[in-house]
């Protein structure tokens, strides 16, 4: 029977930590999201109301893991800058549902698509074919770390 695997450490935390955040902002310069004048918070929620609208504050603050008072200022950004609008829920006048402008849809899926390009080619050039599959193993153990402690899937 193998010895079992040496448990998680401070310093893989911090390595895997920094390593995202590195990732993270590389990803931000080259899909040209610092052009837009938007804050990393305010394209999460944009990106929700494009993906989800229209959709409650409610919904967005639960979606994105953040605070309704986070939800109120990005979405009052996002207002002022025409990329999103409110109207009364038809079901529930007390609530508001945000709808993404179609710019807002056209600028996501520039920036998700600069985002991809990068990765790729960034993949392509880092990643030797016999690594391929170790990046399809790492690809799912972060999944699975995104999941942990939100589901059972995560575990076993």
């Amino acid at each position: 029977m193998p010895p079992p695997p040496p448990a998680s450490t401070p310093e893989t935390a911090q390595r895997l930590n920094d390593a995202i955040r590195r990732l993270r902002a590389r990803l931000r310069a080259e899909s040209g999201q610092h052009a837009t004048g938007l804050t990393p918070t305010q394209l999460t929620v944009l990106a929700s109301v494009v993906r989800e609208g229209p959709v409650t504050a409610a919904r967005l603050a639960a979606l994105d893991h953040v605070s309704a008072q986070s939800i109120a200022q990005s979405l009052t950004a996002l207002k002022a800058a025409g990329l999103v609008r409110t109207e009364p829920d038809p079901s529930d006048g007390r609530k508001k549902l945000t709808s993404a402008a179609p710019s807002a849809a056209e600028l996501i899926e520039r920036l998700l698509a600069g985002r991809a390009a990068f990765l790729a080619r960034a993949i392509d050039e880092a990643v030797r074919p016999e690594e391929r599959a170790d990046l399809d193993k790492a690809i799912a153990l972060l999944e699975r770390l995104a999941r942990a402690g939100l589901d059972d899937e995560g575990r076993g």
